[in-house]
């Protein structure tokens, strides 16, 4: 019997970016198994990436591209939908500018595509309004990082180093349903004599594995991570020498955390003074310990100060750059550190290099063979860019997202994708955006082509070709090959992605993030790179490409794994503390509108739910959206398990079942946000931005809730 080969490639979902095996089967389909050898799962899958494969069945997914003819979506070859998608850009420049044409990319694209894109948008459309859904992600940590250390990587050490720290504070992250193969992590911390701290407005999974548990009212966590520093202060826990030593900005730090006394914090957050006192104790006893965000935090209108302030806590207390401590972010998204690298953010060129940097500017110029003059300044970030849409941004290339479901305000956001004049969308599946497009292209996805990740640890991964996509589909990549050869740009979009990582690598040499040592012929051989990896070479010769001596003898860059252990990314070598101080979130309750809502995830769920929601054993386990209420409020409001509840707030409403658990404070109301439809959560959430990061405030806004009259179906 003839044995069908394995390949072994990584999870299409999370910035894990699991370890997985891919077998065609002999009937057709593929098989996922485990894949042992990988440090981060070591072979553990949550469904959704059991489940993975079930969305490359041509059954559930787009395998001819669709162009809309009489009001509908009808099946069209591929030169006439990429001849009209060509011809609507080109006459939209013509008539209006190339700034009226937006480009928005998606943290799920592999880097090779991210880089690709940003590339496109500014050599071939020459427009500055290009932005990614992963601004949704962790861009508040990106720039409270960059700001306090010089650089932003989700994680400056790998996942294996959580254990042997001896406490985490773990805020805004709710992984054991996000990330399930990460919680062994933290079970091993605690089986080490570790202790763990959860922050979170509602009892998660994850916070049932607390040694102890905060859970402050939703928007107040800046205050919160104040309080705690003060405390610090004020029971005499600073490293003085360290502060001196590796820090700058300590003095205007510490005299706004002294403002925020532990009796005023508890107020505002709703934390008792024992528990802020226990949870200081816990984090200063041992020698090493660890903050990590995620979007609790970070979705905030104050996120880059919130993150700011947790980072303080980090550098007051000697606990970043050295051995098993410091401050991490848990990014999201597969992609999601990767994707915002390479030049598909409004800010950015490859690398992780300011577009307003005319040094960054020259050096990718030059990779590109264009005149640093030529390429558009920094554009709008997400939000903004699809708040102008039908406006000053009139047509619109989109790939690898679905803000009809993801996008803050999404009602909105809706309205203004309908008011294009033309939209585009490459997509595997016909998503609730890709329904309203033009044309509709059908690109390949993860088991279907050669790709790298970046994990949230920074370790850049090789995603393989396990098979052949169906006839009719094509990738990404020959996509904005053809489009730019139909709009003027012959060369420089190539379809090999091993041939646009190698321009890649140049582009980003010498860049914050450096990946200019990092071939496709290393990472088959290791299990990653961690960047940055500059190339290593002498005037004989370059290293050898796996990392090993070669015949000059000099070794290859190892790759970094751990940052910031001798100096910080910053040009005099120092963290920089940020003087950071409470304030409200941009909409606070009021008489009308009296509780906060949240939002988040469930396990068997992802993201906008595009691809999940077509797998029947993940529906089944999470069919709809629902409504978590505190038992005195579903008392309040006269709510019964299972009944129709409204949420309402400024932006419209919301009706799905109402689900009854004391896991979530009464003042709170949650709601996740993987559907469409009535239960749409981000039809409620706020737009507000942060001043810095340009994030919205997914995380709070203010609501009613009401038991609807009749009842009805959940949106789905």
């Amino acid at each position: 019997m003839e044995t069908i080969a394995s390949t072994p490639t990584h999870c299409p979902y999370c910035a894990l970016q699991c370890g997985m095996n891919i077998t065609p089967l002999p009937q057709g389909g593929v098989e996922v198994t485990e894949r042992p050898d990988f440090p981060v799962n070591r072979g553990a899958l949550c469904g959704k990436g059991r489940t993975a494969a079930q969305v490359l069945s041509p059954a559930v997914r787009l395998t001819s591209p669709l162009v809309r003819s009489g009001g509908r979506l009808v099946e069209a070859s591929w030169t006439a939908a990429l001849d009209l998608v060509a011809e609507r850009l080109g006459g939209t420049r013509r008539e209006y500018g190339a700034d009226a044409l937006g480009v928005f990319g998606g943290g799920g694209l592999t880097n090779e595509k991210a880089y690709a894109l940003g590339k496109f948008a500014r050599v071939v459309l020459g427009t500055s309004q290009i932005d990614y859904n992963g601004r949704f992600c962790m861009s508040s940590a990106a720039a409270a990082s960059t700001r306090a250390f010089g650089l932003d990587r989700g994680l400056p050490f790998p996942l294996e180093d959580i254990p042997r720290t001896g406490c985490v504070i773990l805020v805004g992250s709710n992984l054991a349903e996000t990330m399930p193969p990460s919680l062994r992590f933290f079970s091993e911390l605690r089986e080490n004599g570790g202790t763990l701290i959860v922050v979170d407005p509602r009892r998660t999974r994850t916070a049932e594995q607390a040694d102890l548990h905060l859970a402050p009212r939703p928007g107040t966590d800046l205050a919160l991570a104040l309080g705690l520093l003060h405390l610090v202060v004020a029971e005499g826990r600073t490293d003085e020498e360290y502060i001196r030593e590796r820090t700058t900005g300590w003095a205007e730090a510490r005299a706004t955390a002294m403002a925020h006394w532990p009796e005023q914090v508890e107020r505002i957050t709703g934390v008792s003074v024992p528990q802020l006192r226990e949870a200081v104790r816990m984090f200063c006893a041992p020698q090493a310990a660890m903050v990590l965000t995620a979007r609790g935090p970070e979705q905030q209108s104050k996120g880059t100060d919130t993150v700011g302030a947790w980072i303080n806590l980090c550098l007051a207390t000697g606990r970043a750059g050295r051995p098993l401590s410091g401050y991490g972010c848990l990014t999201g998204q597969g992609n999601g550190q990767g994707g915002r690298e390479h030049g598909q953010k409004a800010d950015q060129l490859p690398g992780y290099r300011k577009l307003d940097d005319p040094e960054a500017r020259a050096h990718v110029a030059g990779v590109w063979g264009v005149d640093p003059d030529t390429l558009p300044g920094p554009g709008r970030s997400a939000y903004e860019l699809l708040d102008a849409l039908g406006t000053d941004v009139r047509a619109l290339l989109l790939m690898g997202s679905n803000p009809v479901v993801s996008a803050p305000r999404a009602a909105h956001v809706e309205k203004r994708i309908k008011s294009l004049d033309f939209l585009a969308v490459c997509d595997v599946v016909l998503s609730e955006t890709a329904e309203l497009a033009d044309v509709v292209l059908p690109v390949t996805q993860w088991a279907e082509e050669m790709g790298t990740t970046t994990s949230l640890e920074g370790r850049v991964l090789l995603r393989r070709q396990a098979l052949a996509p169906p006839p009719g589909v094509r990738s990404d990549l020959y996509v904005l090959h053809e489009l730019s050869a139909r709009l003027g740009v012959e060369k420089g979009f190539p379809t090999d992605p091993e041939e646009v990582f190698e321009e890649l690598r140049r582009a980003s040499a010498g860049g914050p993030a450096d990946y200019s040592g990092i071939t496709y012929r290393r990472l088959a051989a290791e299990t990653g790179v961690f960047w940055p990896c500059p190339e290593s070479q002498d005037e004989a010769g370059e290293a050898d490409e796996t990392g090993e001596a070669d015949e000059t003898g000099e070794a290859a860059h190892p790759g970094t794994p751990r940052l910031f252990l001798d100096r910080f990314a910053t040009p005099d070598g120092r963290a920089r503390f940020a003087a950071v101080t409470h304030r409200p979130t941009a909409e606070e309750p009021d008489d009308e509108y009296p509780l906060l809502l949240t939002t988040g995830r469930v396990v068997a769920q992802y993201q906008s739910g595009a691809q999940t929601r077509r797998v029947a054993e993940l529906n089944t386990a999470a069919p709809g959206p629902f409504v978590e209420l505190h038992p005195r409020l579903a008392a309040r409001i006269g709510a019964a398990e299972g009944d129709q509840v409204t949420v309402t707030s400024r932006r419209g409403r919301a009706t799905a079942p109402a689900r009854i658990t004391s896991a979530i404070r009464p003042d709170t109301v949650f709601m996740p946000f993987h559907w469409p439809g009535a239960g749409r959560a981000n039809t409620l959430t706020n737009p507000a931005l942060d001043p810095t990061s340009r994030m919205p405030e997914f995380k709070s806004c203010a609501v009613r809730v009401e038991v609807e009259a009749a009842v009805g179906t959940p949106g789905r």
